[in-house]
């Protein structure tokens, strides 16, 4: 009886050393990836898994299936471990989770983390209804749309805190598209606001298209606004190169040009040191750089104030037939006296501008239809002319619906002013005259010394 229950007990130890504890009294692992849970195809993924001292064991697990494993040498254990895939494509997206052993058991699975694969299909459009330009504390509508007939829609905000949002698409019979329209806000100006969004069929939550261009919100702040001008001038020929300068605050560290309308910045920049300007080159200018630009600059303390408005004006769009104009009653007017400028045109433009080379004198009017002519034009009245008023004048004509495209620009009319001017340029037409009258005098002289000399000779001859 002794005997039996020594060997019992003896049996009960050995067999004790094989039993194994109980799943889940080890420590749960911590699994994560790097360099993210949503990845292009063709990236290098790294799966880790966080375990404790004295694992032989880890296993990596692809929704519910052993999918890879790492034995650990005894004589150097780890707490942790790498998997490592190389160029992922969708065949690997779904949910991973991962297991370690160590001579206790087996752990309980980790918390199951969801590998994404984008890129698989082609890629929606993004844009903010009605304009990406919100104001602080302001809300806005983001639309994804996609000809592609996808289940569902994401959108992600990028940054360090990222948030996503998941919507059901629908179909807009209007456009013949699908469609996902997401709320955000309320919008801060003390962070960065920029979007992509995706599209994915339910029967493969992990399966993405490619991104869409990003979206940035450009939020208006209260921080110091930027200064923005054009060089050579907002006035620009088609075809002719121009810059735009955006200045902020020293502490700026990037300025975007927004152009009204569009639904993306036109242009994003860091400033330059010392002054810390933003550059934004158009080596040829066409139509479509014509319009509202202001610009926005972002520092660690938020986005400013936008700037003032620059008009970008392209001429030359229109090219056939340009204006002619004209001074009445002459191109030459004393100081305080009155000036009409007559500008007119075979094409029937909306409005007719008047412009002055150095800028200081810009105006427009309606086009007015003249029977007697069979023409249009436009009347500028300038009264009490001054000095300021002498210079280079030219006219152009646009179309109501496209304001910021110009025609060709008149030949240039050259107005003089004050009887000093008058004067001065009298007397320079006098010299030029004189002179002009003794050439001819001296080439008269020479000419009929030509001819003497030849009828004496002919009279000598004749003897």
């Amino acid at each position: 009886m002794t005997f039996t229950f020594t060997a019992l007990i003896y049996m009960g130890l050995i067999l004790g050393l094989r039993i194994p504890v109980l799943e889940g009294a080890l420590p749960k692992p911590i699994l994560m990836v790097q360099p993210d849970f949503v990845v292009s195809a063709q990236t290098t993924v790294t799966f880790l898994c966080e375990g404790t001292t004295g694992v032989k064991e880890y296993s990596l697990y692809k929704d519910g299936h052993k999918y890879l494993r790492h034995i650990e040498i005894p004589q150097n254990p780890k707490t942790k471990t790498e998997f490592s895939i190389a160029e992922i494509d969708h065949r690997h997206a779904g949910r991973y989770r991962c297991q370690y052993q160590t001579h206790d058991g087996w752990s309980e699975y980790s918390d199951s983390l969801e590998l994404v694969v984008t890129g698989v299909y082609s890629k929606p459009s993004l844009s903010a209804q009605p304009s990406p330009v919100v104001t602080e504390g302001g809300n806005v509508t983001v639309q994804c749309v996609s000809g592609q007939s996808y289940h569902r829609f994401v959108l992600m905000k990028e940054g360090p805190q990222k948030l996503s949002w998941t919507l059901d698409s629908q179909y807009n019979s209007h456009t013949r598209e699908y469609q996902a329209l997401f709320s955000v806000g309320p919008v801060t100006s003390s962070q960065r606001w920029t979007f992509r969004c995706y599209s994915f069929n339910k029967n493969s939550p992990q399966v993405w298209s490619e991104p869409s261009d990003p979206l940035e919100l450009l939020v208006s702040g209260t921080l110091h606004k930027p200064t923005i001008k054009a060089e050579p001038s907002s006035m620009v020929s088609s075809g002719s190169a121009v810059t735009i300068w955006c200045q902020g605050t020293l502490d700026a560290e990037i300025c975007v040009l927004h152009k009204e309308g569009s639904q993306k910045p036109w242009g994003t920049q860091t400033p330059e040191k010392p002054e810390n300007k933003a550059k934004f080159s158009i080596p040829s200018v066409t139509q479509q750089h014509g319009g509202q630009y202001r610009c926005y600059c972002y520092s660690s303390a938020g986005w400013s104030e936008r700037s003032d408005t620059l008009e970008i004006v392209v001429t030359g769009i229109y090219y056939y037939n340009k204006p002619s104009l004209t001074a009445l009653p002459s191109p030459v007017v004393t100081s305080g006296g009155n000036m009409t400028l007559k500008c007119v045109s075979q094409d029937e433009y909306n409005k007719l501008i008047l412009t002055k080379e150095d800028q200081k004198l810009l105006s427009s009017q309606n086009s007015q239809y003249i029977h007697s002519i069979m023409q249009y034009q436009a009347l500028f009245s300038i009264d009490h002319v001054t000095p300021d008023h002498r210079g280079t004048f030219r006219c152009y004509g646009y179309y109501n619906q496209t304001p910021h495209w110009w025609s060709v620009p008149s030949e240039p009319l050259e107005i003089y002013t004050s009887d000093s001017e008058i004067q001065d340029h009298t007397v320079e037409n006098l010299i030029r005259m004189g002179f002009a009258v003794m050439i001819l005098i001296v080439l008269g002289i020479l000419v009929f010394e030509a001819w003497g000399s030849q009828k004496r000779a002919q009279r000598a001859a004749e003897k």
